[in-house]
């Protein structure tokens, strides 16, 4: 008698899987919430787990170095030297005023007193030969300043911006409220002076008179009290009319004027 065989479906492996009404994620999938976002790099979790530094292992820190402070000093520099430069600009004022508050300096006074020509011709060779003898007036209105006069000056006579003679103040000490009258003699010749004389005539005879202008560079050192004070310069111009310019006539001043500056 024949075994009863029981027979079983078999499933077909070629065959399509029967659908199924709900789909079921993958196992090897992981799970990932509608809205959420998966990035192909892994979980970013596991990775710092794995990257993690090991326990007890230290890094060295290291810290910057702060900028110099350059631009700071440079101001403080600055600063200081202007204070510097401030407080001796003070100094000085202070001390110029306590002098002027002392001293009160004046400034001294000059004029032509008188003009004397023993020669002036005309020679051959068309120069002019002049000589004259100028009577200076200096007067010095300060109660207690002196004044130095050195050597090194220089006098000159001109006319119409020629000049005619020239010479030197002679070295002398003027006192406290002092006039002195000093006599100068002065000597020149001047080459091709035809047209010159001819128009110092001219001149002559339309206005009757000669303009000529003196001129006085003198180094001096002053006095106050008995503080001597480095070398100076006067610088004196004087204009004057006289009547003629020659050496047969009386010359008389008509009028001058003169005016005084103070050079370093």
């Amino acid at each position: 008698m024949a075994e009863n065989q029981r027979i079983h479906p078999v499933h077909d492996v070629e065959a399509p899987p029967p659908p199924s009404s709900s789909p079921r994620p993958s196992p090897e999938a992981p799970l990932v919430p509608r809205g959420a976002s998966r990035s192909d790099k892994g979980d970013p979790a596991a990775t710092a787990d794995i990257y993690q530094p090991r326990p007890g292992r230290t890094f060295p820190v290291t810290h910057s170095k702060p900028p110099k402070k350059k631009r700071s000093c440079l101001c403080k520099c600055m600063c200081w030297t202007l204070l510097i430069i401030f407080l001796i600009i003070v100094v000085i004022g202070a001390t110029i005023g306590i002098l002027w508050l002392i001293f009160q300096p004046k400034l001294p006074k000059y004029s032509i007193d008188k003009l004397e020509i023993t020669q002036f011709n005309l020679s051959n060779d068309q120069s002019l030969s002049a000589t004259f003898d100028v009577t200076i007036m200096a007067r010095n209105p300060n109660e207690k300043i002196g004044i130095y006069y050195e050597g090194g000056s220089h006098i000159t006579v001109s006319y119409n911006g020629t000049q005619l003679t020239e010479g030197a103040l002679p070295k002398f000490y003027q006192g406290h409220e002092n006039t002195t009258q000093i006599v100068v003699g002065l000597a020149g010749q001047t080459q091709n002076a035809t047209g010159l004389l001819s128009s110092l005539q001219q001149e002559q005879q339309q206005t009757g008179h000669v303009p000529l202008k003196l001129r006085v560079n003198q180094p001096v050192k002053i006095k106050l009290g008995q503080l001597k004070l480095p070398k100076l310069k006067f610088r004196v111009k004087c204009t004057l009319k006289v009547n003629a310019v020659s050496a047969n006539d009386v010359i008389s001043i008509q009028d001058s004027s003169c005016s005084f500056k103070l050079r370093l």
